[in-house]
């Protein structure tokens, strides 16, 4: 080992014996806190990232995918109940190509799926249940793809089609979705499911489609064709509508000087209307036209078939010859028809009122008609339908205001306290972390200054001078072993003591290697030390 580095090791240990025991302990418990971060750092680091690998899975699905995954050595997690298998993002496709060759997940709705398997003595009715079931299936798995959604299930009522009824029934279906936690289905998702649905199945209207969540909310109900009922929909457009004035008047009034309120009348009645309006085209030639004429010519008398009232032939009152001309022409002009046919459905504004109230104290430099107008124009307020609007310039009550700026204040005040106690506390576990340490480190010297003092003391116990120690005297090896391997200058005539051994010692290694004679020293010193 190079010689800078085992004096560097040695000066360390040398460093570690001069601890005491409370620092010792610390410096432990540093250690192993550092090693164990760096541990959890590195595992964290380490940690692949994991991807799921199916989802919406059954039990027993899940059960058997994490007995493949056990299997084959991957690593997994399981997420939404079980329901949701996550694996390393490196594994992902491999592990989905042997669950697809295992036939894994087994628990699905089949989809069209289900037809290969009908056999050719399947009848009527086992073909048309199967059918069915396959419809739901492949939508049920389309909606599931839907961004938000974990499950869904389709159940679908289709009349059969009978000669015994002159009226036939729409078919209609029910859509049941649960979604992932936390997450609410929008209106356009409702609607594009609603369509989705509708525009698979021959003769389904979207007005046909019933959308049920997990927690029982309706989002769509069968008859509405819209998201929600029609108290949903009168809220959020009475909500959309004061939003618009709200916004308006606090640009023009200030914000908090001025407050609205929308009722709206929704029509909760969907109905259909068939109109048919008749006109005639102009210049438009006849479709058919036909004539017809009749000439007599008599010598005299009454013309023959020619009667009066009652059957009574009339008289000729004169002479005549008898002549008879008759003329008719029929026409058949061309005429258009319109027919127009109305869905109207729920959910029609009927009628809505506009209220408005201002702050006498902001409204001093304002017109209210010019007000008002703003008001008309920002609703979308229709006079021909009755919708009216009410804009009042009234004193404002500041009492709630005062006490919310109060109780603003007030927890203001109260987060500026916790945080003066949170600093104050931390201060305080700071202070007393460093004074325990300067406490540490003044016993720590004091302890050492008295050891230190020991030490001198110890050398001045024998009665006898020390020996004087002759310059010319040959060098101590720093290897001896025994009292004769000692010059005699150093230990004198007679028998030396321990003591005179350990002058000897710490003498000749002084001259030939202070440091190690230090280190010797410091050895001597912790040798003495109490526990």
């Amino acid at each position: 080992m190079p010689a800078p580095v085992s004096s560097a090791l040695r000066r360390l240990g040398a460093s570690i014996k001069g601890f005491s025991i409370a620092q010792r302990t610390i410096a432990i418990i540093g250690v192993a806190v550092l090693v164990m971060g760096s541990i959890a750092l590195a595992s964290w680091a380490m940690k692949p990232s994991y991807t799921p690998l199916f989802s919406g899975l059954s039990g027993a699905d899940a059960n058997a995918v994490v007995e493949q995954l056990r299997t084959d050595g991957v690593s997994y997690e399981l997420a939404n109940g079980g329901a949701t298998v996550l694996v390393p993002e490196a594994s992902v496709y491999d592990e989905r190509l042997k669950a697809a060759a295992a036939g894994l997940p087994s628990s699905s709705t089949g989809g069209y799926a289900l037809l290969d398997k009908m056999g050719v003595t399947s009848s009527e009715f086992q073909q048309s249940v199967t059918y069915k079931r396959a419809l739901e299936g492949e939508l049920a798995k389309t909606i599931s793809a839907m961004k938000g959604v974990q499950t869904a299930s389709v159940q679908l009522a289709i009349p059969k089609d009978t000669v015994f009824s002159s009226e036939k029934k729409d078919p209609t279906a029910s859509v049941f979705v649960e979604t992932t936690a936390g997450v609410t289905l929008t209106t356009e998702q409702v609607q594009a499911i609603v369509h989705l649905t509708s525009a698979s199945i021959d003769g389904m209207a979207p007005t046909d489609v019933g959308v049920i969540d997990s927690r029982g909310t309706v989002l769509s109900a069968v008859g509405t064709g819209v998201a929600g009922s029609a108290d949903q929909q009168a809220g959020d457009y009475q909500e959309r509508v004061r939003t618009a004035v709200q916004t308006m008047l606090d640009k023009v009034v200030g914000a908090g000087n001025a407050t609205v309120v929308v009722a709206a009348d929704v029509n909760k009645e969907s109905a259909t209307r068939t109109e048919k309006s008749y006109g005639t085209p102009t210049n438009a030639p006849a479709l058919n036209e036909s004539s017809k004429k009749e000439t007599y010519k008599g010598t005299g008398g009454t013309s023959a078939g020619i009667l009066g009232p009652d059957n009574i032939a009339v008289p000729s009152g004169g002479s005549s010859d008898g002549s008879f001309d008759s003329e008719s022409v029929t026409k058949n002009n061309a005429v258009d028809t319109v027919t127009e046919t109305r869905t109207i459905p729920a959910g029609a504004i009927s009628r809505q009122t506009v209220s408005v109230a201002v702050d006498s104290k902001a409204a001093r430099d304002i017109n209210v008609n010019d007000l008002t107008s703003l008001v008309t124009a920002a609703a979308g307020v229709d006079t021909n339908r009755g919708d009216t609007v009410s804009v009042k310039v009234v004193n404002f009550n500041t009492a709630a205001a005062k006490q919310a700026a109060a109780a603003l204040d007030a927890a203001k005040k109260q987060e500026a306290a916790d945080q003066f106690s949170g600093i104050l506390q931390t201060g305080m576990i700071v202070l007393g972390i460093v004074l325990t340490l300067a406490l540490g480190l003044i016993l720590y010297a004091r302890r050492s200054r008295r050891q230190h003092r020991e030490a001198v003391e110890d050398w001045t116990l024998t009665d006898a001078p020390a020996p004087a120690i002759d310059a010319a005297a040959p060098t101590l090896p720093l290897t001896a072993s025994s009292p004769s391997e000692l010059p005699t200058a150093i230990l004198g005539t007679g028998t030396p003591s321990d003591l005179d051994l350990k002058r000897a010692e710490i003498s000749a290694l002084a001259e030939q290697d202070p440091s190690r004679a230090a280190e010797f020293l410091r050895g001597l010193m912790d040798d003495r030390q109490t526990v």
